[in-house]
């Protein structure tokens, strides 16, 4: 997998792991500063890329006419354990396989049966494919969370920095959201120089505005919302993020 995450993309598998259903591009989009177009953009990419693999109801098999809902504990070899657990996922009542990178219990299966005879038919499936059972246990109730590393940062004014790389020689690269009130917001690349917003030293390399990847010249206007993407052949100047971000960012990180 090629495709490197960065913040925006953080945020966006936050929100969507916290409730896709009621989550939508605008309400990303307002959080981040960017716009509705670049968020549903992230989104396909993370989707083409498999980052983004489903979108899945949580339902409480319970609940639907007290069915069974069982997780079996299994061990097969090693070297046959895809296999089996892609053939066992299409096995009726079967509804989760998970793979564990381990020599023993190293398949996870959950099943929902009608009865618990039910369970007892989806067990002998199970072993004819070549697992052994080594536990059954009815699951009572199952909970998610969003991983707490890609959350916003709550009220802190947010950084125009989204994403970082070191590149070969000691080049950098550095990926910026432009801030709806930031300092070089409606300027061309050429007057953000002329200002000396810009150094001379550094490259903007592509602006994505929306569903839009821009190879920017000299006339090329700076939107709010814009991800510019910007090379320098050197350690970066610090004091171009603060071209970018917001004043309320610029204050704080003064202080």
């Amino acid at each position: 997998m090629n495709y490197r995450i960065d913040e925006i993309d953080q945020l966006i598998l936050y929100h969507l792991a916290a409730d896709a259903r009621n989550t939508s591009a605008p309400m990303i989009a307002e959080e981040v500063d960017v716009t509705p177009a670049t968020i549903r953009n992230r989104i396909r990419q993370l989707e083409e890329n498999g980052i983004i693999r489903g979108y899945h109801a949580d339902v409480d098999y319970e609940a639907t006419d007290g069915k069974v809902v069982t997780q079996f504990t299994c061990t097969v070899p090693v070297s046959e354990r895809s296999a089996i657990a892609s053939e066992a996922l299409s096995k009726r009542g079967v509804v989760n396989v998970r793979e564990l990178l381990a020599g023993q219990d190293n398949l996870l299966i959950t099943a929902v049966g009608e009865t618990t005879d039910d369970i007892d038919r989806i067990a002998r499936v199970l072993s004819d494919l070549g697992a052994t059972i080594k536990r059954e246990d009815i699951l009572r109730n199952e909970s998610f969370r969003p991983y707490q590393s890609f959350a916003p940062n709550g009220d802190e004014p947010q950084s125009a920095v989204r994403d970082f790389q070191n590149v070969v020689g000691g080049a950098e690269v550095v990926e910026f959201t432009v801030s709806e009130d930031a300092e070089i917001r409606g300027l061309t690349l050429e007057d953000a120089n002329d200002e000396g917003l810009l150094s001379d030293e550094v490259l903007v390399v592509s602006i994505e505005r929306g569903e839009e990847r821009i190879t920017p010249n000299g006339e090329t206007r700076i939107d709010a919302g814009d991800v510019v993407s910007i090379f320098s052949p050197g350690t970066f100047p610090e004091d171009l993020v603060a071209a970018f971000e917001s004043r309320d960012a610029n204050h704080t990180r003064a202080e």
